[in-house]
């Protein structure tokens, strides 16, 4: 829920750039700029969230093996994806190297009870770069050639024991000679709904290898559960309008278009359609409600299963299949474009295509540029800017209704009745549905009271509508307990964490803007609701 703040740009306003003019275009919402983002989740299952069990035994309910063919009740998760602020419409990759089991749509990573040193995320993946609105974003990730070692990860290291190293991804050696892909993801938004999309796949092999990529557009399932109401709007839809194009419609997003042209060797490409929804006969034994469910791409690039997706290519759950031979030290770039209807260009790609990424690029180096101090060297403005990428990249789309969780669906099976008596049930106030920092988008896919505190001190330097905003909406009468508590994170919403949020907005109060121009407004709002905590 977004909360206007006061304010202006801070000691970088003297020179105010492109990206500032976003930034104080989508504070006064002229224009949305930070529609589309990073918002995208790491990991979904194993949540709290995603938990309907008596034991509160989150790790187990809802594993990594589900998360293919389940459907996420409170959020979505992706790779190198990014979504809407409510997660409504996301996109993201596939990736299959031939030998995996199952498509690499997530990140694996162990659970809590799996990894000797409690969960831990088993993959190579980097955040390259980013605006604040998001305006530019790059990522990489490091896909192997060989199949990738999914059980002998868990095994090792439920083997380890605390006083032992970490069995990393990086010991299994399926990184040698270079037998991997560099797969980077870039965004370059046109206008805040006009998005261009760019894939770069790098062999960095000795010799040619084949690779399937899957760019994904999808709809988070919020028709399931037989609530009515905001935030579950009428059933959403995806559907073919030709060889290049797709086009989504939502109730309250409006129509989207997706336009792909590739480049490089393979066969032509092909749309590939399911819906968003469980496959109970794999998980549970029970008949499925649709013939097409959420892992029919799995089955149907890796098993050949073909009447796994749906001919009439519609559903709410797409993908374009690129088969793709690589040769050595080679690449191949993928060219998407994802446009609310109204301002999608009759052209989406050619020049004007690579003209957007120019501007972005430009502009991104112009407004680092400005946040640098003098005397700062280069290889210094490289580390800052890298660390800024990471924090912009760690927002995440946090969805958390207690009571509504507690309760269950009208659709679905009531839950355990002592989950009253369990975990959060002295929080039936709480509503969550914000894009929020988290601590980490994959080990720790929440947020952490105390922790988000901490990251608005940098936030302010580069964003500070969003870092007030932040420090503002934990004092919300949806967020703050009534006796006064700050939300912990969703383990344990009650537990103790230090008092350091009155701190943080003193320090946001003051970063944000020079002597004279600070505002009070926002230090009043924050203190009348410190007063109670």
């Amino acid at each position: 829920m977004a909360h206007a703040v006061r304010g202006n740009l801070g000691p970088a306003a003297a020179h105010p750039t492109a990206e500032h003019e976003r930034l104080v275009l989508d504070e006064a919402r002229s224009a949305r700029w930070k529609r589309f983002g990073p918002y995208l989740a790491e990991r979904q299952w194993a949540t709290v969230r995603e938990d309907y069990s008596a034991s509160g035994d989150c790790w187990n309910y809802f594993p990594h093996d589900h998360a293919r063919s389940r459907a996420y009740r409170w959020g979505e998760d992706g790779l190198l994806g990014i979504c809407d602020q409510r997660a409504r419409l996301c996109f993201a990759l596939a990736l299959w190297n031939g030998r995996d089991p199952i498509l690499k749509e997530r990140y694996f990573g162990l659970t809590g009870p799996e990894g000797n040193h409690g969960e831990d995320v088993k993959e190579q993946y980097f955040y390259l770069d980013s605006t604040p609105t998001h305006s530019y974003l790059r990522s990489l990730y490091k896909y192997p050639q060989a199949e990738f070692p999914y059980a002998w990860l868990v095994e090792e290291n439920r083997r380890r024991g605390k006083t032992d190293p970490e069995f990393e991804l990086i010991d299994t050696g399926v990184f040698e000679d270079g037998r991997y892909f560099d797969v980077f993801a870039e965004y370059a938004k046109n206008a805040p709904e006009d998005i261009a999309i760019r894939i770069r796949i790098h062999n960095r092999g000795p010799e040619a290898a084949r690779i399937h990529v899957l760019p994904t557009l999808w709809f988070r399932n919020t028709w399931s559960w037989g609530r009515t109401g905001e935030g579950y709007p009428a059933r959403p839809s995806l559907w073919a309008l030709d060889e290049t194009t797709l086009l989504a419609e939502h109730e309250e997003l409006g129509r989207f278009r997706l336009a792909v042209e590739a480049s490089g060797g393979g066969a032509a490409p092909e749309w590939l359609f399911t819906e968003n929804e469980t496959n109970t006969l794999r998980l549970f034994g029970a008949p499925n409600a649709t013939p097409y469910v959420k892992d029919a791409f799995h089955r149907s690039v890796i098993e050949g299963e073909r009447g796994a997706v749906n001919p009439a290519q519609r559903g709410t759950k797409a993908a374009i299949h690129h088969a793709l031979e690589i040769p050595a030290q080679g690449s191949v770039e993928l060219r998407l474009r994802l446009s609310a209807e109204k301002v999608a260009p009759a052209r989406p790609f050619g020049a004007a295509f690579d003209a957007v990424f120019d501007a972005r690029i430009r502009e991104a180096d112009e407004f680092y540029r400005a946040h640098r101090h003098p005397g700062t060297g280069a290889e210094q403005a490289r580390v800052l800017r890298q660390a800024y990428a990471g924090l912009l990249n760690s927002k995440q789309f946090f969805h958390y209704v207690v009571r509504d969780w507690l309760e269950g669906d009208p659709a679905q099976p009531a839950p355990p009745r002592e989950r009253f008596h369990g975990r959060n049930s002295d929080w039936l106030h709480l509503y969550n549905r914000d894009v929020i920092s988290v601590c980490d988008k994959w080990e720790y896919p929440w947020y952490a009271a105390w922790d988000l505190a901490f990251h608005m001190i940098p936030f302010a330097k580069i964003d500070p509508f969003f870092a007030k905003q932040q420090i503002l909406l934990f004092l919300r009468e949806w967020y703050m307990h009534p006796n006064g508590q700050l939300p912990a994170y969703e383990f344990a919403f009650g537990d103790v964490n230090p008092p350091v949020h009155a701190w943080a907005a003193w320090r946001v109060y003051k970063i944000s803007a020079r002597a004279g121009q600070r505002d009070r407004a926002f230090l009043s709002r924050v203190f009348d609701k410190l007063t109670i905590n």
